[in-house]
């Protein structure tokens, strides 16, 4: 993990994505919760932010969409992985 002291959330937040099965995401609200933290889904970026080593792309938005930022790249991870992306819904 990163080079700071890692705090007791941290962990479990690691703990948690190490078990999300390939190919599959969770949101980052549902992170939180099963780390004992409701609402603390900004908490979960961070701290994906700064674990070193486990598999970020598998933490998606609340809505399955994924990160802007690094969508290409979580797409590529999460498709080496057998994700397939379901179709965008769209508006109007």
């Amino acid at each position: 993990m990163g080079g700071a002291q890692v705090t007791r959330f941290q962990r479990a937040v690691a703990r948690i994505v190490r078990r999300i099965p390939r190919g599959t995401t969770l949101s980052y609200g549902e992170v939180a919760l099963r780390a004992g933290k409701p609402g603390a889904a900004r908490a979960v970026v961070a701290a994906l932010h700064w674990l070193d080593g486990i598999p970020w792309w598998r933490v998606a938005r609340h809505d399955g969409t994924l990160a802007p930022l690094v969508a290409r790249e979580q797409a590529a991870l999460l498709r080496a992985e057998g994700w397939k992306a379901a179709k965008a819904r769209r508006r109007g």
